[in-house]
């Protein structure tokens, strides 16, 4: 070879290996930092024990037919495919870990996430699940999701009888394991926050000592594991909550968290006497605040004062819930939920009343979310807001 052209070839090769250095230092090789916070990993894939032919809830409910049929009422039951949650899953602001909650098993994620690329929440590392089941995933809260560890279906009693291993863990089965879901606290992004603080609530509010999640929300019931078999303490498995369904039509469980106690009104009052109102309104049953879970929540109490004809006098509206900023930053600005235990008095009153007959209703309804989030998540008539949870009427007249 040419001296001159071997010296050429050097340089080109000197050059190349310069432009490449400065190249990675440009582009360096991303990093995929590990998963540490345990709502940033799903549950390691569950194989189907022996004894059993699928994971599905139905599968299941062919031998727990009462338990299946009280699940399928249940808001675990639309943990995936509720209209809200899928509204915000599609936003671009939405990390990847929230599907942790609500399809909680790997076997029901279509992929499976194994780091963060450079510690960015939306730059996951993942790879295709290819042992994903899609029908395991529309079952959301399913029944495997909390009763299939390892090779056995854990449960609080145990069995020898069953046609599946069993294994008997109820400190696996205790609060613990709901509060692993409803009490996720932390800031993803200055503009992403998750901010449900149930089981904190639970634990500072006085009722710890008396009961947990369980005692509430599942019900305890002796009655037989499955058709034929002897009866035994057992727990109900629809889950009741808010009372507010996910789907127009449906009619899901709801417990009493609070009590009213309305004031007592005349029938008659004299012209130019002011004509006054009260509530109280206590959250005498639940365990942690209300509302709780989704700070989007909130309750309105409504005194609607209507003159004999139905015209509306006067309205007066009274909000227990969080207010937030979501942007530029998200913000808690303002909290007046209920602790448990507490007592709140809600008081108004009318004044130069007309001589008439009167109405005042007072109405409590509780709220999903407001209308202008709705409408911005562009939710439909489908999705039910609000329910009413309490109602009083008076009828008064003003003369001489």
């Amino acid at each position: 070879m040419n001296k001159k052209v071997g010296i050429v070839i050097a340089l080109v090769a000197f050059a190349a290996a310069i432009l490449t250095l400065l190249m990675l230092r440009q582009n360096p090789e991303p990093v995929i930092m590990p998963l540490t916070e345990s709502w940033e990993k799903a549950v390691p894939f569950q194989e189907i024990p022996d004894g059993l032919v699928s994971l599905s809830a139905e599968s299941c409910g062919s031998c727990h037919q009462q338990h299946y049929e009280e699940w399928k009422t249940s808001t675990h039951a639309h943990a995936w495919t509720d209209m809200q949650y899928q509204a915000e899953l599609k936003k671009e602001s939405s990390p990847y870990m929230c599907i942790n909650c609500h399809i909680p098993l790997e076997n029901q994620q279509e992929y499976i996430v194994d780091g963060l690329i450079d510690g960015d929440v939306y730059k996951p590392s993942r790879r295709k699940n290819e042992r994903w089941d899609m029908k395991l995933q529309q079952e959301g809260i399913t029944c495997v999701a909390c009763h299939l560890r390892g090779d056995a279906i854990v449960g609080t009693m145990g069995s020898e009888k069953a046609p599946h291993r069993t294994v008997k863990d109820p400190k696996f089965l205790s609060e613990s394991l709901c509060i692993s879901c409803h009490n996720a606290v932390a800031t993803i992004t200055p503009e992403v926050t998750c901010n449900f603080e149930t089981g904190d609530e639970w634990k500072h509010g006085g009722y710890a000592s008396e009961k947990n999640c369980i005692s509430c929300h599942m019900e305890e019931v002796q009655r037989p594991i499955f058709p034929g078999y002897e009866e035994w303490k057992s727990h109900y498995h629809s889950f009741p909550g808010s009372g507010i369904p996910k789907v127009a039509g449906e009619t899901p469980g709801m417990l009493k968290g609070l009590e009213f106690y309305p004031g007592e009104m005349k029938r008659r009052y004299a012209p130019g006497e002011p004509v006054e109102y009260s509530l109280d309104v206590k959250n005498e049953y639940a365990g942690h605040r209300v509302p709780t879970g989704d700070p989007e929540r909130f309750i309105l109490i409504n005194f609607t004062l209507t003159d004999e004809n139905g015209k509306l006098v006067k309205k007066d509206v009274e909000r227990i819930g969080e207010k937030w900023q979501w942007h530029p930053v998200a913000k808690k600005l303002g909290d007046n939920n209920l602790d448990p235990k507490e007592e709140r008095s809600y008081n108004g009153g009318f004044e130069k009343l007309k001589k008439g007959k009167y109405t005042l209703n007072i109405e409590v309804t509780k709220h999903r979310m407001d209308e202008k989030t709705a409408h911005y998540n562009k939710l439909t008539d489908a999705y039910p807001l609000f329910i009413s949870i309490y109602e009083k009427s008076y009828s008064f007249e003003v003369r001489d």
